[in-house]
């Protein structure tokens, strides 16, 4: 069978996943809790005063104004009359248990529990409430059951027909082979009931030999049985004699063993003695002991105490000290930063001088330049006016 087949065969095996399919479902459990809401609701009314304190003032006011609209109802309905009144009763009747049902709605665990607390004979509401369930499982295939699904279901009762069909067939066969059968197996039992007629007049036969051989047996166990018995006679006799013996010595044995358990008693109850001074004794050390660790237990929980204020000052400490290393480690930050921030000034003035001076340098060099050319032009000029 094809998993799908299976799974459109099993409505267990379905689940909604459309919201359209999510929201049918949920308004058809709800119509179904109404419905059993509603097959209690009498039962509930005839035992309202037991169920009073368990609804509440609000439901059970409800209820009480439900039960005398229904016996209003109930009188109209005994002697006929007005149809107006008739139908504004029946239309209070109807706000009424609706009303009812929203109050009862809001309260799920209420419902839950009188679900299971009242006892409601069978009904034609029970019939009902049963077909209502089916139509939602009913309801619940055809919405998860597509069209393709649909035809490969019916496709595939067609297949089960035909195979039934088939089947109805061999069985017919099937029934032809064991009528046959049933007719070879009583001509083969015919044969057998007259074997058995022979045999059974064969043991008749034997069963005259056997009687001759079994009054001969019953001669041979009654002398059997006399010399049983004398032989059993003799062997009580000597049982008896074993019996008395044993008793003498049984006796003797009880004295032996009461004079025996008298020294045990007295050890028994020197013994208890002993403990019972040991107890005593284990008592008063005990009880040194207690009074002993109370003293050492009220000196632990005064030390215990005094090592939880150290703790908590040792905490305090640990914070402080925290603090002041984060101090100290920001402060040697800064001042590494400062010796850093210094260094690059003491740097960067060093290259400055150096830049000043070497400006210097080259200013003094270029104005020596300049007055060294300067004289030269003068001497070239004094030496032209001689030769003149």
């Amino acid at each position: 069978i094809p998993l799908g087949v299976m799974k459109l065969l099993d409505p267990c095996q379905l689940k909604p996943d459309i919201m359209e399919t999510e929201r049918i479902l949920t308004v058809l459990d709800e119509t179904i809790v109404k419905l059993e809401i509603t097959r209690l609701i009498p039962r509930i009314i005839g035992s309202l005063e037991r169920y009073a304190r368990m609804l509440g003032p609000e439901i059970t006011s409800s209820l009480w104004e439900h039960q005398k609209l229904s016996m209003e109802i109930q009188h109209l309905l005994a002697s006929p009359g007005d149809e107006e009144s008739m139908r504004a009763v029946e239309q209070r009747l109807k706000c009424s248990l609706r009303n009812i049902l929203r109050l009862f709605l809001a309260n799920p665990l209420l419902y839950h529990g009188l679900k299971y607390k009242v006892r409601v004979r069978e009904s034609p509401a029970d019939v009902f409430v049963k077909a209502f369930m089916e139509f939602r499982d009913f309801m619940l295939e055809r919405l998860l059951t597509s069209p393709d699904e649909e035809k490969e279901k019916i496709q595939f009762m067609k297949d089960i027909s035909l195979q039934v069909d088939k089947n109805t067939e061999t069985v017919s066969a099937l029934r032809e082979e064991l009528a046959a059968v049933i007719q070879t197996r009583d001509e083969e039992l015919n044969r057998k009931d007259k074997m058995i007629e022979n045999l059974k007049t064969s043991m008749e036969d034997l069963a005259k030999d056997c009687k001759a051989e079994m009054q001969h047996f019953m001669e041979e166990g009654e002398n059997q049985q006399k010399e049983d018995e004398k032989a059993s006679k003799n062997r009580c006799a000597r049982l008896k004699q074993d019996i008395q013996l044993l008793r003498a010595r049984f006796n003797a044995l009880v004295l032996e063993h009461r004079a025996s358990e008298l020294i045990l008693r007295k050890e028994k109850c020197k013994a208890e003695r002993e403990i019972q001074k040991w107890v005593q004794k284990y008592d008063i050390d005990m009880t040194e002991k207690q009074a002993t660790y109370e003293e050492l237990q009220a000196a632990y929980n005064d030390e215990k105490e005094q090592l939880s204020l150290l703790m908590e000052k040792h905490a305090l400490l640990l914070q402080e000290y925290t603090e002041i290393e984060e101090e100290r480690r920001m402060l040697k930050e800064k001042e590494e930063e400062a010796a850093r921030e210094e260094a690059r000034r003491n740097d960067a003035a060093t290259r400055i001088q150096a830049f000043w001076k070497g400006y210097l340098v080259r200013s003094i060099y270029k104005s020596k330049l300049k007055k060294g050319k300067g004289k030269g032009k003068g001497k070239g000029k004094g030496k032209g006016k001689g030769k003149k």
